[in-house]
């Protein structure tokens, strides 16, 4: 008889799995995710949480919490500046539970709750450096050179993962 890891391990790993492909992708691609005047920022940290959001038992994984603790742990290792990203995750997550228990569970609804969750989280990280000076673009160089790349990006890789994800989730339900 085969043993079944539970899905809140399969979570956590999936999550820490996310956020390194957040920054290797970053890395690797960088001459063309953020060639000026553009930036496609990946959020597969987020888009990780989100799924968990569509298709986990939000009560078993808690969600909220596992927002702020990566939150903390992205604010320390990618933007050295702590309090903006473990605020933003659990926001962004709360929106997403919200809006999404008010459609129907498909793929457009996903990704239309995706949507607007990439766009709170890129624009609440954009007003957070705005405010402390660390960004100089105006609001229409940010709309059109860093917020619809990174929407085209992120919406690419929630349709790759989307079914892949729903299954994983499924299978483990069982």
């Amino acid at each position: 008889m085969r043993r079944r890891i539970p899905i809140t391990v399969i979570f956590v790993v999936g999550q820490f799995i996310a956020f390194f492909l957040d920054g290797s992708i970053s890395q690797i691609l960088s001459g063309t995710l953020y060639r000026y005047p553009n930036s496609l920022v990946p959020a597969l940290t987020l888009l990780w949480l989100v799924l968990a959001v569509f298709f986990g038992d939000r009560k078993k994984l808690h969600l909220g919490i596992w927002a702020a603790v990566i939150g903390f742990i992205f604010d320390m290792y990618y933007t050295g500046l702590l309090g903006v990203y473990v605020f933003i995750f659990p926001l962004v997550i709360y929106l997403c539970q919200s809006v999404y228990q008010m459609l129907p569970p498909n793929f457009m609804s996903g990704f239309l709750v995706y949507f607007l969750g990439i766009t709170v989280w890129t624009t609440l990280g954009f007003i957070a450096n705005a405010f402390i000076g660390q960004t100089s673009s105006s609001l229409a160089q940010y709309l059109v050179n860093t917020l619809a790349p990174t929407l085209a990006i992120n919406l690419v890789f929630m349709a790759l993962a989307y079914f892949p994800v729903a299954s994983l989730y499924r299978s483990h339900r069982r």
